[in-house]
């Protein structure tokens, strides 16, 4: 019997997902391409923003959202009743197999669990680790503006930093670095650990 070799499930955002390349093996799907590698299968974490029951009972479709963009999970079959209790608000972690039909590239899933929302964050500072790089000194200063702005817009309730970090589309580093400036500035405070209010003018 010959050995079935199991392709690597690549840790992606749904965004790094999203910019590959599908390569078709005739009018099949054979691979993504992205980054020099051939991706097959992915292991992601994000949360779900929709779900769709078809009335047979025979396919539900997930869209997940991990802050870099969306994608489709499509479940068919006795697939259906193992993954039944994922639902809308839920934060998961799946390991699925990439699959195109009708000009969309979706995934089917292998695995699926619940994870807690920080889970998210988790992953997204392994990223980070991962892509180091230099910062201009604009791009420090436009991410300046969006902190201060987001707080602003976040009055009378706050935001927590842990939103800003998912949220903004820089290193986790860099915008705690950001916050403790505008902290010790005093343009922010924190009325409670982790929590971001507006002080300055």
């Amino acid at each position: 019997m010959a050995d079935f070799k199991r392709q690597i499930a690549y840790k992606l955002r749904v965004g790094d997902i999203l910019s590959g390349k599908p390569i078709m093996d005739n009018e099949r799907f054979g691979f993504l391409e992205l980054d020099n590698k051939r991706v097959v299968r992915v292991n992601i974490v994000a949360n779900v923003v929709e779900k769709y029951n078809s009335s047979e009972k025979q396919y539900v479709s997930l869209t997940i959202d991990d802050a870099s963009g969306q994608i489709r999970i499509k479940i068919f079959g006795d697939d259906v009743a193992k993954f039944q209790n994922i639902n809308q608000g839920d934060t998961i972690m799946v390991v699925g197999l990439l699959r195109w039909y009708n000009n969309e590239l979706y995934l089917t899933p292998e695995i699926m669990k619940i994870q807690d929302p920080r889970y998210l964050l988790v992953r997204k500072l392994e990223f980070e680790k991962e892509m180091p790089k230099v910062v201009d000194k604009n791009e420090i200063l436009a991410l300046t503006d969006q902190i201060k702005q987001r707080i602003k817009d976040s009055e009378p309730e706050g935001i927590s930093s842990e939103k800003l970090i998912m949220e903004l589309h820089s290193a986790p580093e860099l915008i705690n670095q950001e916050i403790k400036k505008a902290l010790e500035q005093g343009i922010i405070y924190e009325p409670r650990p982790g929590l971001l209010r507006w002080l300055g003018v």
